[in-house]
């Protein structure tokens, strides 16, 4: 389409149409002001369309300015850096500000593009004021709008401005009520880290992690188990090894169940992350260590995190490594320990079976085990044994 067509034909209809007295219709016509703004040049777009843009950006219809702000930089784009920092900045300012969350919302995930097209003065000294803003809003959506943006302005600012401006916003965010902000600003790190390195970004983010590891209430302490694995991938196996294992292990005997359960899920998510071989060195066996515990929780949580794990296990690790602990549970005092092995044989059979050696070490080691339970004096011990024998026939 020529720039003729444009402003000979299109122009007059869409200012016709901006204006109508149903929002609508306005807000349609903003995709409509974005397809012509990229057709004209810049200085074109400055003269027939600039008006058009800013009278968009304060329409009176909270769903046009939604749209205006979810087209802002295309609109922004196709204008000079000038007319951007003269204009359009305070603009944008005035969306971040605007009285509807969506709007809010909106500009939230511009800002990235927007810092794009600004040098680095204009992104600290008028851009990351009001982004701050952002951080405290009372809106949980604007908010993990912001986290899941706030990360690309790292390469952008550099080293020193990111460590000096933006670490305190991720770290503010981090500690936010709703796990959806906390997950978009733990998933994004990796651009943070190739920025400002992961010493500085380890020494800034722990003592966080630390803080909220021990909250007071579970949900919160669960909420950063969940992310953990996450949380690893970004920031690599030494780090995890060095500062986080501990924390990892810690959770396994916390007095909250589902935080005891959400550890041991955890655990086969990091196996999945960093490999079996990892998992042999640095987990398992501190794991295992917690078989013998005089406290029968820790008995448990160790038949439960071995039984999760296997599902992430090769059948060797399973053998060499599980397998024996769970035998040497048979004859444990409490029956609830007892019955717990019977399921995890059962769970074992099903990760065993397709291997030769698997089948193998069912038939010779795990049946009579069970077979052991089947005479057991506990009737929920019966029942579980009887179940993981009939997995077992099958073969």
């Amino acid at each position: 389409m020529s720039p003729e067509v444009i402003v000979n034909d299109m122009l007059p209809l869409y200012r016709r149409l901006s204006t109508d007295d149903q929002d609508s219709v306005r807000l349609l016509t903003v995709q409509d002001l974005v397809a012509m703004a990229e057709k004209l040049g810049p200085a074109e777009t400055q003269q027939l369309l600039l008006p058009s843009i800013c009278a968009t950006f304060q329409d009176k219809s909270w769903r046009v300015r939604y749209m205006a702000a979810d087209h802002f930089v295309q609109l922004a784009s196709a204008v000079d850096e000038n007319v951007i920092k003269e204009d359009l900045v305070s603009a944008f300012i005035n969306l971040m500000r605007d009285a509807e969350a969506e709007v809010r919302t909106a500009a939230a995930g511009q800002i990235p593009g927007l810092a794009k097209l600004l040098d680095q003065t204009t992104i600290i000294e008028r851009l990351l004021p009001v982004t701050k803003e952002l951080a405290d809003d009372l809106s949980q959506h604007v908010r993990g709008a912001l986290a899941a943006q706030v990360s690309a302005l790292a390469p952008l600012l550099g080293k020193e401005a990111t460590t000096e401006y933006l670490l305190p916003l991720f770290l503010q965010l981090l500690k936010d009520e709703f796990p959806e902000v906390r997950l978009n600003i733990i998933s994004r790190l990796e651009q943070v880290n190739e920025v400002i390195g992961i010493e500085l970004l380890s020494q800034s983010l722990l003592p966080a992690i630390m803080t909220l590891a021990e909250d007071k209430q579970w949900r919160v302490r669960q909420a950063i188990i969940e992310n953990i694995p996450l949380l690893a991938h970004q920031l690599g196996v030494k780090f995890f090894d060095e500062q986080l294992s501990g924390l990892c292990m810690s959770w396994l005997g916390d007095t909250v169940f589902s935080i005891r359960e959400a550890a041991t899920v955890n655990l086969k998510k990091l196996t999945e992350v960093f490999g079996v071989e990892w998992a042999r060195q640095s987990i398992i066996p501190k794991v295992l260590q917690m078989s013998s515990h005089p406290n029968y929780l820790y008995r448990m949580t160790t038949i439960f995190a071995v039984t999760t794990m296997s599902q992430s296990l090769d059948s060797d690790t399973i053998i060499n490594f599980i397998l024996g602990a769970l035998l040497n549970m048979v004859q444990d005092p409490i029956p609830n320990i007892r019955f717990n092995v019977a399921k995890a044989f059962e769970a074992l059979i099903h990760e065993l079976e397709s291997s030769p050696a698997g089948v193998h070490v069912i038939k010779d080691q795990i049946v009579p085990a069970l077979q052991s339970l089947h005479d057991d004096r506990d009737a929920d011990v019966r029942y579980y044994a009887q179940r993981a024998l009939q997995a077992a026939q099958v073969l």
